[in-house]
């Protein structure tokens, strides 16, 4: 959206328009979606102000009224869905993961769950025939998980059909056979993993806020941003926030959060993907008293919410917590050096 759409707007002039431009706020819809408080810091402008901004901007995006349930099904025709490329996986994920939705995934340590968030990187790239959403992916590293080195293993334990058709989709001349033409398709997919490290609570919340203009950039690329990973979402809000009486705060900031990364997947068709810690609970007298932290706020928020178990060796147990439109169940897969693998 050029700047002087954005000045027709009330209240905002030619510098207010830079200042919104400047902070992200490029289009009609992405002021609409906006809180009075948010817009109302970042442009310098009173709160009464930014609300008739926000009131304007969402006439003018015409967002924020009541449709019908059929329009709501026509725009959900829209959602793509990102596959596990494990049968048993993306058949209780309904087809796997969706855009426009965030997922959870949450476990003890040495789980898998940055395994995931490694091998969705390389399958939102690959061609739609073949599971993937033909897009790039932004990685928010909290936990300094991110290693380039896992994205080849995992580039390297594609089946040739996927990796040729890869290949033929970018253009690069050559088979999996040929040391070469690999060595330029895991560039190219290097290239189109955007990777930030998040050093707090507060810079964590600035990058998610940074994809946006990551994502934007991108929109009408060959390869627009479809995945969003976070790992760990909440590492650094558990860390600098403890005790009952940081409790409160640490929510609302994690409120914010969730809400700036689900504007993110819902603005650009994108998945949001985050993984969890979790805790023991002692009160557990039966059953696996293994909990996911975050309170209500990220139970409420999480669109589906994805338990990984630890079982024999490399195998992993997928289970499915939480989900508007799919039953509870679980599906077994392999965390391999190939990447992950069907049971």
């Amino acid at each position: 959206m050029a700047e002087d759409d954005l000045e027709n707007l009330p209240g905002v002039g030619p510098a207010t328009a830079d200042k919104l431009i400047d902070t992200g706020y490029e289009s009609y819809q992405s002021i609409a979606v906006a809180s009075p408080g948010e817009l109302s810091n970042k442009a310098d402008i009173g709160s009464s102000t930014a609300s008739d901004i926000i009131n304007a901007a969402r006439d003018a995006a015409d967002v924020g009224g009541f449709e019908t349930g059929s329009v709501v099904l026509e725009r959900r025709e829209q959602i793509g869905k990102l596959s596990w490329r494990i049968p048993e996986a993306d058949d209780l994920l309904g087809g796997g993961l969706e855009t426009q939705s965030i997922t959870e995934v949450y476990g003890e340590f040495g789980a898998g769950k940055s395994q995931v968030t490694h091998q969705m990187a390389v399958n939102v790239q690959l061609p739609k025939e073949h599971g993937g959403l033909h897009g790039s992916c932004i990685f928010i590293d909290s936990e300094d998980t991110f290693r380039p080195e896992r994205i080849d293993d995992m580039v390297r334990g594609l089946d040739d059909e996927a990796l040729q058709a890869t290949m033929d989709d970018r253009e690069i001349e050559g088979t999996p056979d040929d040391e070469e033409a690999m060595q330029e398709l895991l560039e190219d997919i290097l290239d189109k993993i955007h990777v930030a490290k998040a050093f707090n609570s507060n810079h964590q919340i600035l990058l998610a806020e940074k994809a946006k203009e990551v994502a934007s950039e991108h929109e009408d690329d060959d390869f627009p941003v479809r995945l969003v990973c976070v790992d760990s979402l909440t590492a650094h809000f558990r860390a600098e926030y403890v005790g009952r009486g940081e409790l409160a705060e640490r929510q609302q900031k994690l409120n914010k959060h969730l809400h700036d990364l689900m504007r993110l997947g819902d603005l650009y068709n994108s998945i949001v993907l985050v993984t969890n810690q979790v805790a023991s609970n002692p009160d557990s007298y039966f059953g696996d008293p293994t909990q996911p932290i975050g309170g209500n706020i990220l139970g409420h928020t999480s669109t589906f919410r994805i338990y990984l178990r630890k079982s024999k060796g490399d195998k992993r147990i997928v289970r499915l917590v939480d989900a508007p439109n799919l039953a509870d169940g679980e599906a077994v897969m392999r965390v391999q050096d190939g990447g992950l693998m069907p049971e």
